[in-house]
């Protein structure tokens, strides 16, 4: 992967940057110079890593917006601060997720990680996409998981109602169904100067799915992962490939790993089902009129 280039003057925008490789992305792209925005539920935990962004890379440029992704009406009112307080936005970051061991729903009555992980990056893209076209060139990258290999898209079913719900169903569907969006927004961007990828972070240590854990099971996660995963600053390196390198300048619609284009689940390829997709995701949001076709 070859050297990044300076940020100064960059706006980033980064989703669930109060931990793990969200943090590190932030921290690396502040070292740049970026003018970074740290998107987070929690406003303590982001507060704590804003200060040590800052202090790590000595820019003050770090701020700090509070987003539950799990709420579309949370969103839409962090899109409409974002944008009564910043005039662009160069590389938004898709990064925040959860994975649950149980099957839980939302307020907006959607099954939880299939909004967070998916229905999430695609409103918060669509709402921001003026902002992202009037900035360009400009980039998006989405965080996926090699677990989309193992995914499969009901679309009578993406709420995942039927059948036994398990934590690695939910998490694939939900990676998958991001990298078909990546795909179906690299095309409707075509000559926007506006381009989208997806990557693959490896495994890496931290506090995902820990959530449903009891406290015994949660103090031996704290143990292994560190022995198991990566490190979130090695988890991070091709989100910051794709968000800052030249080498990726106008290259779109692709799927990384370790900073090299791969091949993703040969479904994820299917335009029927990236179009479909499209229109049941739109349903789902209430974006019929917002976003692009």
């Amino acid at each position: 992967m070859l050297a990044s280039r300076p940020l100064q003057g960059k706006v980033c925008l980064v989703t669930g940057a109060s931990s793990g490789i969200g943090k590190a992305t932030a921290l690396g792209l502040a070292h740049r110079g970026a003018h970074v925005v740290m998107a987070c539920r929690d406003l303590a935990r982001g507060a704590a890593a804003q200060n040590e962004i800052q202090a790590h890379s000595g820019n003050p440029h770090v701020d700090l917006m509070q987003v539950d992704l799990a709420s579309q009406e949370s969103i839409r009112q962090f899109v409409a601060h974002f944008k009564d307080r910043y005039t662009h936005l160069h590389i938004l970051i898709n990064n925040a997720g959860i994975s649950n061991f149980s099957r839980q729903e939302t307020e907006d009555g959607i099954e939880e990680t299939l909004a967070v992980n998916y229905l999430a990056p695609f409103l918060l893209t669509n709402l921001l996409l003026d902002k992202i076209k009037e900035s360009a060139p400009a980039r998006i990258i989405n965080v996926s998981s090699d677990m989309q290999s193992s995914g499969t898209i009901d679309l009578f079913d993406l709420q995942l109602k039927t059948g036994r719900y398990s934590f690695p169903r939910a998490y694939s569907q939900s990676k998958l169904a991001l990298i078909l969006f990546t795909y179906a927004l690299a095309r409707r961007l075509e000559g926007t100067g506006v381009t989208v990828n997806c990557l693959h972070p490896g495994f890496v240590a931290t506090n995902i799915g820990q959530q449903d854990l009891s406290p015994a099971l949660k103090a031996l996660a704290g143990l292994l992962l560190p022995l198991l995963g990566s490190k979130p600053d090695e988890g991070a390196r091709t989100t910051l490939y794709l968000a800052t390198s030249p080498e990726v300048e106008g290259v779109t619609g692709k799927y990384f790993i370790k900073g090299v284009p791969k091949k993703s689940a040969l479904v994820s390829y299917d335009r029927v089902l990236q179009e479909r997709l499209w229109e049941e995701s739109l349903k789902l949001t209430h974006l019929e009129s917002v976003a692009v076709r």
